[in-house]
């Protein structure tokens, strides 16, 4: 827990203008279509929220990452009204994902604007969605609202475990030791590990669904010819019967 305390401690002791504007950068970068997967915004601003020890820190850093949520989410609402259905093509939504696509723009097309605001919570589809509203025709001046709602509630709330997770290991390292404190840090981080173990294997159970069915495909299609050639020996048999009689 000396550890992560330190951590938290290193993290409050940067320049906060600094760290504030990194922390918008990757959200800013996460919102915008495909990035998410190579920014790691939500990481950054639970990391960033442990220095979170005032309510102006607090403020500042809720208005920043708002506003930059939200830049990110007109940047793919950009795009996918410029781009229109061709993105559900790219190499980017396929490597993505496409069911994910799939999932973004059926919510869109149900929910409308409530689905802007409710995929914020979605990992995966949060950084599709934009984009998904733009290609369907979704009003701007019904996803703008929407976006912004989300953004602020979203980033408030994780604002808030943050600084709550940063005031808690504290306390804790201070009333369990340093025995206590290990066995927290490695309970934490098997968790972690579990979780990542159990999405690598739902992505491989998908990908292997994905090949599977690709493979069943072309196993119906190599079955005609040979069925055709056995046709065809089976009718050329009987006359060759004949002509020895």
């Amino acid at each position: 827990m000396a550890l992560l305390t330190d951590l938290i401690e290193g993290i409050a002791s940067l320049p906060q203008p600094a760290l504030v504007a990194a922390t918008g950068a990757l959200v800013l970068a996460e919102c915008t279509i495909g990035l998410g997967f190579i920014a790691p915004g939500e990481s950054g601003l639970l990391l960033a929220a442990t220095s979170v020890t005032t309510p102006t820190r607090f403020i500042v850093l809720w208005l920043v990452v708002t506003v930059c949520a939200g830049i990110g989410d007109s940047i793919g609402y950009a795009i996918g009204k410029r781009f229109g259905p061709r993105l559900r093509e790219t190499k980017l939504v396929r490597k993505i994902g496409q069911q994910h696509w799939d999932k973004a723009t059926d919510l869109i097309r149900r929910r409308g604007a409530y689905a802007v605001f409710f995929a914020r919570y979605l990992p995966v589809v949060r950084t599709l969605t934009p984009a998904a509203a733009g290609t369907s025709g979704l009003p701007f001046r019904k996803f703008l609202p929407a976006v912004v709602l989300g953004a602020s509630s979203w980033s408030a709330l994780h604002i808030g475990i943050g600084a709550g997770a940063g005031a808690s290991a504290k306390a804790i390292e201070s009333q369990l030791g340093t025995a206590g404190a290990v066995l927290l840090v490695t309970l934490l981080v098997i968790g972690i590990v579990v979780m990542i173990i159990r999405k690598r294997r739902a992505a491989a159970r998908e990908k292997a669904a994905t090949n599977n069915d690709g493979t069943d495909n072309d196993d119906t299609g190599a079955e005609g010819p040979d069925n055709e050639g056995a046709a065809h020996a089976e009718s050329v048999k009987p006359a060759k019967a004949e002509s020895a009689d």
